[in-house]
This record gives structure tokens, C-alpha cells and sequence, in this order.
């Protein structure tokens, strides 16, 4: 049978098994209690033997084997109960009659089971006594209903309280065993909680790192490409035409300090998330504020970034670095969300970085389209020349714009094509959605 739990009562275990014992305190609780119900029965024995015509040595050694059959209480309540119901006629056991009832109740024996023992149990526990009581009564003036009122009196003495105690102390075991499992199992979610929320954050603070090399990319590479090309027409023109090389030195400068001003805005941008994180570790931020904090920083730095108007502006540049580029613009112009006119900006712009990197001297046809419910626009340049392509110096590449520009598009729900054309040119193509479909 199963045991019943009262291994369970005090904290702690010992690394050691005591049979079906949890603990050596529940084997010295046991024992003991086995040893002084077979003292109890080996003193009732010898009453036993003389009302039973037998030696009095085999009703002590027939009481003491009685009695210690309560050593087993918790592995095996039910015969423990059987014992003490057999000997009830004896008149011995009452200590094991209790213990066992108690445990039998309080262990994980079916209901069923429990009620039948209790039953007997009550059941042998009233006629003994009833006969008892009616021997001990013969011949007083006493009614009726004093023999059978009395026998149930003590045997419901006897039966009903351990029973009762019994089975309040295994609910409870019960209960607490079910307190416990639930604690464990919310610990667990907590755990998987901190680990989802840890997750989230490395996987935030990785897309942050890839937004803000994604940004310099766009920005250095543009303008060092235009950078380079201006430098190279300088060295060219510098002792033919002084006065072209003015102006090409002049973009030049103007190019460096537009690129070191949209740097130093991202860097003052990455020194204050510092200070943040920095008055964080301090003093604990509420997590609202901090996400309306972030809200706040992204729609201003979607805002402050560059739009369709500056198209124009960034093909006004290439032409000046020598580039033959034709713009058209199909449609009517209307304002669109600042993510989607950023993504569009840079669409093209890193399409004439590379026309700048990898085919100098190439035409270029930049076209910008306004339909209802979306934005498109492509760059495609052709074959380059020979000619412009020695006079430039090669140009590292980082092979991430084309992934770069990928990301973006299809990050607010567009749609991003690019490869050569059958002339031996390249062609970029994107379409974004009027409203961003996804952040």
C-alpha cells in the first residue's frame, strides 16, 4: 500500500533511506510506538491466556508478535487495521487499534476501502464491548438501554476520533503537497520569464546595433563614395582647370562636414542612451516611461531623418560628381509616413553608392513613382565605362548594402527586387506600402 505521507510533515531529508522510512525520525516514532503497543498486548496476553485456558508465556509471546505489527503502519496500514480487528475479541491492541485507524485515514488508501476497516473496525469494537459491559452489569438494576447505549459509546469512542483526525491530517498533507507543486510550477514560469524577457532584450539591443550600422552605413558610404570620386576629379583637373578644382575641392569640404554632422547627431544620440542606461542602473526607470521614452526618440529620429523631397538633392550630388543620372517622377506628391519616406531616401541613395563603387561612368535613370496606395521607385544604371571606371579608385565594399536596403523595404511590409539587367547593368527596384505595415 502507499505510505502516508507523514514523512512529509518537516522540512528537510537525509541522504540516507530508512527502509520505507523518509527519515530517521519516522523510524524512531514508529518503533517506539511498535514497542509500547507490545508491552500493551503482551500485559493483556496474560489475561488472554487465563480466560483462554492457555500458557501464559504464549499469550505474552502471542501478545508481543501482536503488538509489533504496528512497525508497519506506514507501509502497510490496512493489515495493520486487519490485526487489530482480529484480536479486538482478545481484548487487546487498543493503542494499535488507534495508530492504525489514523494512519489508514490519513494515507492515500480509496475512501472505500477506509470506510469498510472503520466499519469493522467499529463493528467488533461494539460487540466485544457490549458483551463486556452486559457481563460487568448482570445483576444491577439498570434498564434496557444501558448496555447497548454504553457500547456505543465506547466503541464510537474508540473508532470515530482517530478515524476523523486521520483524515483531516491527510487532507491537509494533501493540500500542502498541492501548495508546494504550484509554487515549483510559478517558480518555473518565472524562470521562463526572466529567460523569455533576457531573450527579448538581447534580441532588442541586436536589432538597435543593426539599425544604428545600418544608419552610418548609409550615411559614411554615401559620402565618403562622393568623397572619393570629387578627390579623384580634383587630382585630375588640379593643374588644367584651378578654377573646377576650387569647386571640386569645395564639395569636397562640404560633403566631409555634412558626414560629420549627421555622425556627430548619432553619436550624441548613442551618448545619451549611455546616460540613460547609466541614471537606470541607479535609480529604477518605470518600464512605461521608458517605452514611451523610446516611442518619443523613434518618432523624432523618423522625423528629423531625410524624405522624398531630398531626393532631388542627393541626385544634385551625383551630377556634380561627374554621374550622368536622369529623374523622373511619375504621380502626385503626398505626404507619406516618416518611415516610408526615410526607407525610400535610402533606397536610392545607397543604389548611387554603389553605381558610384561598382560602375563609374555609367548612366543612371533614377525614377520615383506616387500611386494610390503605395510609393515605388528604381535605379538602374548601365553598363560601365571603361574610361571613368580607371579614373576612379576602387572602393571597399562591405557587401551589405543590398542586404541593408532588403531589410528595410520588406520590414515595413514592401516588396524589394534587385539584380543585372541584360545590357550588363544593375537595377534596384522597391515598392512601400502609403502606411508602414509593420515596425
Amino acid at each position: 500500500m502507499t505510505a502516508t505521507g507523514a514523512e512529509q510533515d518537516a522540512t528537510g531529508s537525509t541522504a540516507r533511506a530508512w527502509l520505507w522510512w523518509g527519515r530517521r525520525r519516522s523510524a524512531v516514532l514508529d518503533v517506539g510506538l511498535a514497542g509500547v503497543s507490545a508491552v500493551e498486548c503482551a500485559l493483556q496476553g496474560v489475561a488472554f491466556a487465563e480466560q483462554a485456558a492457555l500458557p501464559v508465556p504464549f499469550g505474552v509471546l502471542f501478545g508481543l508478535a501482536v503488538g509489533s505489527v504496528l512497525v508497519l503502519r506506514r507501509r502497510w496500514p490496512i493489515a495493520v487495521v486487519l490485526v487489530s480487528v482480529a484480536t479486538t475479541p482478545a481484548e487487546m491492541g487498543y493503542l494499535m487499534a488507534v495508530v492504525g485507524l489514523y494512519t489508514l485515514a490519513a494515507s492515500e488508501v480509496p475512501r472505500r476501502i477506509t470506510a469498510t476497516l472503520a466499519g469493522m473496525s467499529l463493528v467488533a469494537t461494539f460487540i466485544v464491548t457490549f458483551v463486556r459491559v452486559r457481563q460487568d452489569v448482570q445483576g444491577g438494576d439498570f434498564g434496557a438501554w444501558y448496555v447497548p447505549l454504553m457500547a456505543g459509546f465506547m466503541s464510537l469512542g474508540l473508532t470515530a476520533p482517530p478515524v476523523l483526525f486521520g483524515l483531516y491530517i491527510g487532507a491537509r498533507r494533501r493540500l500542502m503537497e498541492s501548495l508546494r507543486e504550484r509554487a515549483d510550477s510559478l517558480e518555473q514560469e518565472l524562470s521562463l520569464l526572466a529567460d523569455r524577457a533576457e531573450q527579448r532584450a538581447q534580441w532588442a539591443r541586436q536589432e538597435e546595433r543593426t539599425r544604428i550600422a545600418r544608419e552610418m552605413h548609409d550615411v559614411v558610404a554615401h559620402r565618403v563614395s562622393l568623397m572619393v570620386v570629387h578627390a579623384a576629379a580634383l587630382q585630375a583637373v588640379a593643374l588644367k582647370d584651378p578654377q573646377k578644382a576650387v569647386r571640386n575641392a569645395a564639395l569636397v569640404g562640404d560633403m566631409g562636414r555634412q558626414a560629420l554632422t549627421e555622425l556627430r547627431e548619432m553619436l550624441g544620440v548613442l551618448r545619451a542612451g549611455e546616460d540613460v542606461q547609466r541614471a537606470g542602473a541607479q535609480k529604477p526607470v518605470p518600464l512605461a516611461a521608458v517605452g514611451v521614452a523610446a516611442a518619443a526618440a523613434a518618432a523624432a529620429a523618423a522625423g528629423d531623418g531625410p524624405c522624398l523631397a531630398d531626393i532631388e538633392v542627393l541626385v544634385g550630388q551625383s551630377r556634380q560628381a561627374g554621374m550622368v543620372v536622369e529623374f523622373a517622377v511619375q504621380g502626385e506628391a503626398r505626404d507619406y509616413a516618416p518611415e516610408v519616406e526615410q526607407t525610400a531616401y535610402r533606397v536610392v541613395q545607397e543604389a548611387l553608392t554603389n553605381v558610384h563603387k561598382h560602375a563609374a561612368g555609367a548612366k543612371v535613370r533614377v525614377r520615383l513613382a506616387h500611386r494610390d496606395a503605395e510609393v515605388a521607385m528604381q535605379v538602374e544604371n548601365g553598363a560601365p565605362d571603361a574610361a571613368g571606371a580607371a579614373s576612379v579608385p576602387g572602393l571597399p565594399s562591405g557587401g551589405n548594402g543590398l542586404v541593408g536596403m532588403r531589410e528595410r523595404v520588406t520590414a515595413l511590409g514592401g516588396v524589394f527586387v534587385s539584380g543585372p539587367t541584360d545590357v550588363g547593368g544593375f537595377r534596384v527596384s522597391a515598392v512601400l506600402p502609403h502606411h508602414a505595415e509593420a515596425a
